[in-house]
């Protein structure tokens, strides 16, 4: 980051600070902004965090998460603390239409704008800059943040619990997108007092009845398996999710569920919404979903976890994958 010295001299003093994330946020959007927020309120801040909606209930446990604010539900009060704050933060997103509403206001405000995110091809809308592409995850940024601040004291036990849930959620469970200096980091955080143990049991061992038998439904009734592309499709209609009253972060995981299949090298997860039909990919190894997502639904991500959309309607939208997978016989062959 530049002018990180400029910045610190900016937080020297007390300010008014919303943290923001993306859309659906998942334990690294929520992870990084309750670490930075912990930071922030131990050093005499006065601090906000918000996302455009609902996190899935696996986080609730994460301290003061029951104290973010939701702009789909409490709009006029996101709208006014954004509108006055002295510094608003952007965590895990590159683009400002990831938080809907909420980035029409954040683009014409007045207060100092960070972006701290690991997502390819950021926007120009932020005068001070973390970007890493090569990062784990944005928590794992918040660490680097921290040490460039030289506040490195300030990862307590609650800062590095949340750092470590999004690391851990991000890399799912230490698969993808690791290096040494993760590792690193993460010893750090194990030094401080995280209990990984506990951390796991907390975050993947929380699943309702009702869950579960949802994730029975769909491997059941609506995985298919495309051998000759190594890929995996599960799709979800309107009928699914009013069958079976399904809510935000019922699906959490479904997608990653095909790649323990030895043979699959490509998942993709298509879910009809009231408007829209949504893409979840993921990939082992060197093929990247993230091409596929950018160049032909809208979208992006990682190289082995991107996301994306569609307005042509569910059977149009596997149809369209469908055929595009032709296209990439050859990479998937080879892997």
């Amino acid at each position: 980051m530049e002018n990180i010295k400029e910045l610190k001299n900016i937080l020297s003093i007390p300010r008014d600070i919303v943290i923001t994330s993306h859309r659906n946020p998942d334990g690294d959007a929520i992870g990084s902004s309750l670490a930075l927020y912990h930071y922030l309120i131990r050093n005499g801040h006065t601090v906000k965090v918000m996302f455009p909606s609902e996190y899935p209930a696996n986080f609730a446990w994460m301290p003061d998460a029951d104290k973010i604010l939701i702009h789909d539900i409490e709009p006029e009060d996101c709208n006014g603390y954004l509108k006055k704050a002295n510094i608003i933060f952007s965590l895990d997103y590159n683009a400002l239409e990831r938080v809907d509403k909420m980035g029409e206001i954040i683009g014409v405000s007045s207060g100092v704008k960070v972006l701290i995110d690991h997502h390819l091809y950021p926007e120009n809308f932020a005068e001070y800059v973390l970007s890493d592409t090569t990062a784990s995850s944005t928590c794992e940024l918040i660490y680097d943040f921290l040490v460039m601040m030289d506040e490195k004291k300030g990862i307590d036990l609650t800062v590095g619990e949340c750092m470590f849930t999004g690391i851990l959620t991000d890399t799912g469970s230490f698969k993808y997108s690791t290096s040494p200096k993760l590792f690193r980091i993460v010893a750090d955080l194990l030094e401080r007092g995280v209990d990984d143990y506990v951390l796991q049991d907390l975050i993947f061992n929380s699943m309702t009845e009702k869950q579960l038998r949802i994730m029975g439904h769909i491997l059941n009734n609506r995985m298919e398996i495309l051998p000759e592309y190594k890929t995996g499709i599960i799709t979800l209609t309107k009928k699914d999710y009013e069958d079976f009253n399904i809510q935000r972060g019922d699906t959490e995981g479904v997608v990653n569920q095909i790649l323990m299949m030895k043979k699959v090298k490509v998942a993709v997860f298509i879910h009809e919404q009231p408007t829209i039909v949504k893409l979840s990919m993921r990939s082992k190894g060197d093929f990247s979903v993230q091409e596929i997502c950018r160049k032909y639904f809208r979208g992006g991500g990682h190289k082995n976890a991107s996301g994306g959309a569609s307005y042509s309607g569910l059977s149009a939208t596997v149809n369209k994958f469908k055929k595009l997978l032709p296209e990439f016989k050859e990479q998937l062959d080879a892997l």
